[in-house]
């Protein structure tokens, strides 16, 4: 006899299989790691959804909307490299991506504390010796000056706050991937300037997963170059008496303060 699954209350087992019409794409992008990949969806559809951290709603679809449509970033990364995911949350996109690919050091980046527990006994849970977790926001993480070949995010705010955001951490010539939607093109288009000014040297937008997905998934690709360096403050002129030694009049002074803020970006965690 079959179970029916239209009635399935949210945490009901029926919802936590693989669904049949996504049940190829699973095997394909999972491969040998698929039966990981359940205990993960189990895990959010039971604690995850009871802790908040994915809305009751998103149970039904947590394959082809969640998990699918992270671990298909999997096929842009390179072999073996550091991978930082920002504002994990519920572990998406990186936990899927640590799931598929053992070969890569994945950090979850997360301030809220609620999250980091709840990502601590999941990582224990499906024992992904690959992911460390890092309760901080990415700009205090910015300013220790570490830095990662991968940066990825599942892009909910406006594209040039999230590469304020995100550029900082990722390693001249790494690259960030940034989950968007069908706006993704435009949004770069918009973006163009704020690319530049934080030093990126290359971005387009590529489709993840278009063999296996019914909805490809829609990536913002950035490659890093060279961090800005702070515009230094302008000194006195060679003979004259320095700032130090004598305060500049009212108008200099104003002048001085616009020119010499061009310091670190501020970025929000």
């Amino acid at each position: 006899m079959s179970v029916p699954t239209n009635s399935a209350s949210p945490n009901d087992s029926a919802d936590l299989q693989v669904p049949r019409e996504t049940d190829t794409a699973a095997r394909l992008l999972f491969g040998d790691r698929l039966a990981t990949a359940r205990t993960y969806a189990e895990a959010l559809a039971t604690t995850g959804a009871e802790r908040g951290l994915i809305g009751p709603r998103e149970v039904p679809r947590i394959w082809d909307r969640h998990l699918l449509n992270c671990v298909a970033l999997a096929e842009l990364i390179p072999q073996g490299v550091e991978l930082a995911d920002i504002g994990s949350g519920a572990g998406l996109p990186g936990l899927p991506i640590a799931i598929a690919r053992p070969d890569l050091t994945v950090f979850l980046v997360e301030p809220l504390l609620r999250r980091v527990v709840w990502l601590r006994e999941v990582v224990l849970q499906l024992g992904l010796e690959n992911v460390e977790i890092i309760r901080s926001r990415a700009n205090a993480v910015a300013e220790t000056d570490r830095t990662f070949d991968v940066v990825t995010a599942r892009a909910v705010a406006p594209l040039p706050g999230l590469l304020d955001l995100c550029l900082p951490l990722v390693r001249p010539g790494g690259e960030l991937l940034a989950m968007k939607g069908d706006s993704a093109a435009e949004e770069l288009l918009e973006a163009e300037s704020t690319l530049k000014q934080l030093g990126a040297v290359e971005w387009s937008v590529a489709l993840c997963g278009q063999r296996v997905l019914t909805t490809p998934t829609t990536v913002v690709r950035v490659i890093a170059g060279q961090r800005p360096k702070p515009a230094s403050k302008k000194s006195g002129k060679p003979g004259k008496q320095s700032p130090r030694s004598k305060r500049p009049s009212a108008p200099q002074a104003k002048s001085q303060s616009s020119t010499g803020s061009g310091g670190r970006r501020g970025k929000r965690g």
